[in-house]
């Protein structure tokens, strides 16, 4: 296992003020995602017409995926109950592979931070991604019950509400968990991101949490795994205290919420940017991911270094954090529009190599190459069967 600070994502730069989201940006993208939903629809209605009784996705079982604040209190609260009920289901992960794996949930943990270095600013960035949230939530349906759609975080509306004021992040009984404790001050240290001979660090600032959640679902979990390369104030990155990021490093959950990266890297405009703007999947997959060398880490960067704290300024533990899952329920939803614009050239473009930016060099990236999760889930899947949200194994959509 080959593990490196490249991973804390190299997205180097200046930070540049961006356009101020504005509520036509957000309407837009809401239009969008209608429009995608009706196609979704129309197609399914057209297959079953022409084929019916055959295939695996239907109107009747279609699932469709929400934003948190939809649900209602009690749809959030199953969730959650969901999660925790993961986080004390014993892990299938052998404890030879990774020593700190204790539960469910943290087989996902271990199962990200073992492929981090193929799996981001690859060809199957997107298509390993969904698959892994795909995964992640038939675990809460199937072990544990969960009636429910996978929720995502739609970060246009906390840039534009704030966070704290977020039904995801209020710190409410329904939330998945405010902020940490307040350990940060003004005197507190940026966190810097990559940085190399060629490309200086890019540093974002820190808000005014940084320590143990202290309120809701999540305020008495325990991270059991890593730290890789924890991106920590002052420009330090912290490391696993033994050498091995998959042994018991038993610790609470960390946040700091930053309102600043949010607005900045997250917001509607750059959502709505990120969809009409680039016109071929790796130009897509770049600007999601920070260009680097841009000073802009894109909105994936973006979302995760919002949630700040430990695991989320750590790349490769950030499933740590059980709020991952409802942002790159947004990243796969993004995708989903993007592919909806034009899918006769998107729906199985891919681009890419099979390393971190071709980092050792490798062969590019093909529909049949396979996805595979070690311990956490199955089966192993090839990326063709992974294009489309009602192809395959999957039957969803989103609202």
């Amino acid at each position: 296992m080959r593990f490196s600070l490249l991973a804390t994502t190299a997205l180097v730069g200046s930070l540049t003020a961006s356009a101020a989201p504005t509520s036509g940006d957000d309407s837009t993208v809401a239009n969008l995602a209608k429009q995608a939903y009706d196609q979704a629809h129309e197609a399914l209605s057209s297959e079953q017409k022409r084929n019916p009784g055959e295939g695996s996705c239907s109107l009747k079982n279609l699932r469709v995926r929400r934003e948190w604040g939809s649900l209602s209190k009690k749809e959030r609260k199953a969730y959650t109950k969901a999660v925790q009920c993961l986080q004390e289901k014993p892990a299938l992960t052998p404890s030879s592979v990774a020593p700190g794996a204790k539960s469910r949930f943290d087989d996902f943990v271990a199962t990200h931070i073992n492929q981090t270095l193929t799996i981001h600013y690859t060809a199957n960035f997107l298509s390993w991604h969904r698959y892994y949230t795909w995964l992640y939530e038939e675990a809460l349906r199937e072990e544990c019950g969960y009636k429910g759609d996978q929720p995502y975080w739609d970060w246009a509306k906390t840039a534009h509400t704030g966070l704290a004021a977020s039904p995801i992040f209020d710190g409410s009984e329904t939330s998945m968990s405010g902020n940490g404790a307040s350990v940060y001050t003004d005197d507190t240290g940026d966190i810097a991101l990559g940085g190399s001979p060629d490309l200086p660090p890019l540093y974002l600032p820190t808000g005014n949490g940084g320590g143990c959640v202290e309120s809701g679902p999540f305020k008495d979990m325990t991270v059991n795994l890593g730290p890789v390369a924890l991106s920590a104030p002052g420009g330090v990155t912290v490391t696993p205290p033994t050498g091995n990021p998959l042994d018991h490093n038993p610790r609470c959950l960390k946040r700091d919420l930053v309102d600043a990266v949010n607005q900045r890297f997250a917001n509607a405009s750059s959502v709505l940017s990120l969809i009409l703007k680039p016109q071929n999947i790796y130009d897509f997959q770049m600007q999601m991911q920070g260009i680097p060398g841009s000073g802009d880490i894109g909105v994936h960067g973006g979302g995760h270094y919002t949630l700040g704290g430990d695991p989320g300024n750590d790349v490769y533990v950030s499933p740590g954090d059980p709020a991952f899952y409802l942002h790159h329920g947004n990243i796969d939803r993004v995708w989903w529009i993007w592919q909806s614009l034009s899918p006769k050239d998107r729906q199985n473009a891919i681009a890419g190599t099979r390393t971190f930016l071709n980092n050792p060099p490798s062969a590019n990236g093909t529909l049949d190459d396979l996805i595979e999760f070690d311990y956490a889930a199955g089966p192993a899947r090839p990326i063709k069967d992974l294009m489309s949200t009602i192809r395959g194994p999957f039957c969803y959509v989103y609202l």
